[in-house]
């Protein structure tokens, strides 16, 4: 018994997850999610290593990315900040001193020599005396007696020599350098050894220190200069260290600048931040699709396809990324996402795979750039899509930008050269950027038809196929039901003109009015236009029976439809068409039949759906419209017009485009293109004179 209740709420719970959209979108949310998580762990935080300086290294180690070198760049950076001098602060006073010193002195000599008739040789020698700075030996003195010439030359000689030494500067641990200088210098002078001694006397002690160290500005100097060294790139794929090489301080630098030391702590912060930062850009995605993709954000199955072509995309990048990262095809999903759901959340889609480049390559600028624009550019080409070869189109459109945008980042950065280096690397760049969009184009050709069948997704490639006159219903149309056939054309140019000028799926407007009455093949001789005979079946039936077989049309189409498996939005047109219009001939019949009482406008009734979308109400407009003009007896331009605003005011009234979505505006819009096309077709034609009309057929004119 136990046995079987644990069954039976197994059964409940696989019943109740198959019912539960939410729960469904949260647990293929959750799966992509983490999925997306350890592929990014595994590409962009690789394994690290036990290694050691001294030891030998594990394995032969090349750079998975590039990354700054930061113990050369430290080595370089320090080698510049020696390189610069130290900074001293010059102090003018110190030699404006010594030079008014030595002035006065000299001037006080001379005034002493003047003094012939007032002191002896022997006081004036005294007072020289008194004036040195140091004792001095009188006949060194008396030296000094001499004329004032000589003296003005020893002071003019000895404030020069003063001047240039002080001006050279003379720092802290340089004044006895400098006394000995000038001790040397004055023994040069041209004058008398008592002189030359009573000079060198007089200089020594004015000499000081007159340029004083800065070490806030040595500093300041050392710091720009260390910031003018630009930093040492290791770049991908660049050889670290081999296979049993003993490990130097430098590779081990180099190693830990790439992050493939293991250290002693896990890297929880860096695993932890990747997860915050994929939640952060889950929850975003979330909310835009919530707003500018309803339809994909409501529906697992979208979910899941979405999904899946987003990490197909993630690993043929991973796996591009080992040959160079501007080989990485970005545009597979991008395509993928435009044809099968539009280019809003494509443009979404094109931004987080940007992020994901980011995060494989190390946060290279020049292959984000690349895998943005080519995806921007992937998306204008397929936006519209008109044949097939649309998407190869999209191939060469994103391998030409690429190219270009390779041209750009190379000459942004100056990494343009003539040298053989250079050109070989910037032409194996080409060569990927143009592969990239190439190869995104062929595989997203591949794909397409597999998710298409296994999701049940209607793109225009899809509706393109459709379109083709050899498909086996048009050509059974065309067969059986020939009146049916030209009028489904006729329609479909209708159609296709009014949805261009509402912004409405043009393409999806054109193929369902293609399929739209597929129905009247099962009984095509019920509807007047395949009556060629002129022997109309409905003359033999009741009004009732009548309209119940032109009504079941519809439903009859669904099933045909069904059977040759055709997409959903084209099935939605098939049964939508009419609404819930009444068959009016039938009803009128029938009134004229029998009394009033007696007759129910219920059982004149298509039996619906009303259209539920721009496209299926444009289909039924103008599958309405063609059908009233078409059966004016004489169609000029007014009565055209006045019919077809008539036929789409009685659609209005009737309640028929109450859940299409359509305004009044875009009503009129659409009656004005219908009344355009209606009238060039029924145009007033010139008669020609019957003379005149059989010589031009026998010219064949």
């Amino acid at each position: 018994m136990k046995k079987k209740t644990r069954l039976s709420d197994i059964f409940d719970r696989s019943v109740s997850f198959k019912d539960n959209v939410r729960l469904q979108k949260l647990v293929l949310v959750a799966v992509l999610f983490f999925t997306v998580y350890l592929i990014l762990v595994v590409v962009s935080m690789p394994a690290r290593l036990d290694i050691s300086v001294g030891r030998p290294s594990p394995r032969t180690i090349y750079a998975p990315r590039d990354a700054e070198d930061s113990y050369a760049t430290e080595q370089l950076r320090e080698e510049a900040a020696e390189n610069v001098p130290e900074v001293y602060d010059y102090d003018p006073l110190a030699l404006e001193g010594a030079l008014a010193e030595i002035d006065r002195f000299f001037d006080q000599v001379v005034e002493i020599n003047d003094m012939n008739d007032e002191l002896e040789t022997a006081d004036k020698v005294e007072m020289i005396q008194d004036l040195l700075p140091e004792e001095v030996a009188a006949d060194t003195a008396a030296s000094l007696l001499t004329s004032e010439g000589n003296l003005r030359d020893l002071q003019e000689r000895l404030n020069n020599s003063v001047r240039e030494v002080f001006e050279n500067g003379i720092k802290e641990n340089e004044v006895e350098a400098v006394r000995r200088r000038l001790s040397q210098e004055i023994a040069l002078y041209p004058s008398s050894p008592g002189l030359k001694r009573v000079a060198e006397i007089l200089v020594n002690p004015l000499v000081e220190v007159n340029q004083f160290y800065n070490e806030e500005a040595t500093e300041e100097a050392r710091e720009r200069a260390r910031e003018e060294v630009e930093p040492v790139i290791i770049m991908r794929n660049t050889l670290i260290v081999s296979e049993g090489e003993p490990v130097t301080e430098h590779q081990y630098s180099q190693l830990e600048d790439l992050g493939l030391i293991r250290g002693h702590r896990a890297d929880y912060p860096a695993y932890i931040g990747l997860f915050l930062l994929l939640v952060i850009v889950f929850v975003l995605v979330g909310i835009y699709m919530s707003i500018f993709a309803k339809e994909v954000f409501v529906s697992p199955r979208l979910l899941m396809l979405m999904g899946i072509v987003f990490l197909i995309t993630l690993l043929f990048c991973v796996a591009a990324n080992y040959f160079s990262g501007y080989l990485i095809p970005v545009a597979i999903g991008v395509i993928l996402i435009t044809v099968m759901f539009g280019y809003k959340l494509a443009l979404i889609i094109n931004l987080i795979l940007v992020l994901t480049v980011g995060l494989i390559t190390g946060g290279n600028f020049s292959y984000m750039t690349v895998a943005l624009t080519g995806g921007l550019v992937s998306i204008y080409a397929v936006t519209r899509l008109s044949q097939t070869s649309d998407l190869a189109r999209a191939g060469f459109f994103v391998a030409v930008t690429n190219a270009f945008v390779i041209i750009s980042t190379y000459l942004f950065f100056g990494n343009v050269s003539l040298e053989y280096d250079s050109l070989i690397n910037f032409s194996y760049s080409m060569m990927a950027g143009i592969g990239s969009g190439i190869f995104s184009a062929v595989v997203a050709i591949g794909l397409l038809p597999y998710l298409e069948s296994f999701f049940g997704v209607t793109t225009a490639i899809t509706l393109l196929e459709l379109s083709n006159p050899n498909h086996p219903l048009l050509k059974e149309m065309l067969l059986k039901a020939p009146g049916t056939y030209y009028h489904s054309m006729m329609v479909s140019n209708l159609a296709e003109s009014a949805a261009e000028t509402v912004n409405a799926d043009a393409l999806l407007t054109r193929v369902g009015a293609y399929y739209h009455d597929i129905g009247k093949l099962k009984r095509p001789y019920f509807f007047s236009e395949n009556q060629l005979s002129g022997d109309n079946p409905h003359t033999r039936l009741t009004p009732n029976l009548s309209s119940l077989v032109i009504s079941s049309h519809p439903k009859d189409g669904l099933e045909i439809g069904r059977k040759h498996r055709l997409p959903e939005p084209i099935l939605e047109i098939v049964a939508q068409h009419h609404g819930s219009s009444m068959v009016s001939f039938f009803y009128q019949k029938a009134l004229e039949s029998g009394t009033q009482e007696k007759v129910s406008m219920d059982k004149f009734r298509y039996e619906g759906p009303k259209p539920q979308s721009k496209e299926a109400a444009i289909v039924m407009l103008a599958d309405a419209v063609e059908a009233g003009v078409r059966s004016l007896n004489k169609p000029s331009s007014s009565r055209v017009e006045t019919m077809v605003r008539r036929m789409i005011k009685d659609k209005l009234e009737d309640g028929q485009l109450d859940q299409s979505d359509l305004t009044l505006k875009e009503l009129d819009q659409i009656a004005e293109s219908f009344i355009y096309i209606m009238s060039g077709i029924y145009h007033q034609r010139i008669e020609y004179p019957e003379k005149t009309l059989k010589a031009e057929l026998e010219s064949g004119t």
